[in-house]
């Protein structure tokens, strides 16, 4: 079967940060997961916003949970989409909730091979930049055999590295993985943190906070050659000032890249990372 953007949607989970997700592309939609505070359980980027999320953070006697969409909000997302022929969903690391396992449980009851569950093995932006590589092969023409070489090569060669004001909310959230021994460092001591099998685990530890914007901007520019191709993201919770800085040191850096995504992380991604994470995504793609 031949896919193209006519006849192939895109399915993210709401950790893409990808609210309007039809502004984008027509064929993309985006199933939420959910964050708790207190008995209050509200679907993320639909019923709260980033920004009210942060607010809310501050103010809240509890930490707030979150949890996975399960296999029927799936269902009900692929069965809306019974226009399109193809349903790819591009999804979250299967290593970091069970969100994928929901999606891939929907898309087998779903019959037929029509719906294709796809671990993009990171998160946020990232996982926004491999949906992106898919939709340019779409928009041309490609095939699943495409796809897949395309999901594979990304796994093996995408940047993804983030840094936290404080380790306190990954491991709190049970998210901290192979960054565990980290946890009882000092405050000032910030780490870099990256996806390592599709678990967060520690790249370098810096002291402050310029330290750690200045050690994104150098690990980002070892790691990339200037290129149209060269496709980069950058996200923030609740620290636009630094997002804003790192992306001029970037595009100064790497002038013909292309800058795709410029994100607020939303209130799955800031349950687990806490206000003043920054994230930055790359992905250095062929010509489709």
């Amino acid at each position: 079967m031949r896919l193209s953007a006519e006849n192939t949607a895109i399915v993210l989970d709401s950790t893409a940060d990808c609210p309007d997700p039809q502004a984008r592309h027509p064929n993309w939609r985006v199933v939420p997961l959910y964050v708790t505070f207190g008995d209050e359980t509200l679907r993320d980027h639909i019923d709260i916003s980033a920004d009210e999320f942060y607010r809310r953070l501050k103010a809240a006697p509890a930490p707030p949970k979150s949890s996975q969409p399960t296999p029927a909000d799936f269902a009900a997302a692929y069965e809306e989409l019974g226009g399109y022929e193809k349903v790819l969903s591009v999804l979250l690391s299967a290593r970091l909730s069970g969100t994928f396992e929901s999606a891939r449980l929907a898309a087998e009851s779903a019959g037929d091979g029509r719906v294709t569950a796809i671990d993009s093995g990171v998160t946020s932006g990232g996982t926004v930049i491999l949906a992106d590589a898919i939709q340019r092969r779409l928009e041309r023409g490609t095939t699943m055999e495409e796809i897949d070489a395309l999901v594979e090569r990304f796994r093996r060669t995408r940047g993804l590295l983030f840094t936290v004001e404080t380790l306190e909310y990954l491991v709190r959230g049970g998210r901290v993985g192979k960054a565990s021994g980290l946890a009882g460092q000092l405050l000032s001591v910030k780490p870099i943190l990256h996806f390592d099998d599709g678990e967060v685990a520690p790249l370098k530890r810096v002291r402050g906070r310029a330290k750690a914007l200045a050690e994104l901007e150098r690990l980002f520019l070892e790691g990339t050659e200037d290129s149209p191709d060269l496709h980069v993201g950058v996200g923030h919770a609740a620290a636009p000032e630094d997002a804003e800085a790192l992306l001029t040191r970037l595009r100064g850096a790497r002038p013909t890249a292309s800058f795709d995504i410029f994100v607020k992380l939303g209130p799955v991604i800031g349950t687990h990372g806490g206000p003043g994470t920054l994230g930055l995504f790359w992905f250095g793609d062929e010509p489709a």
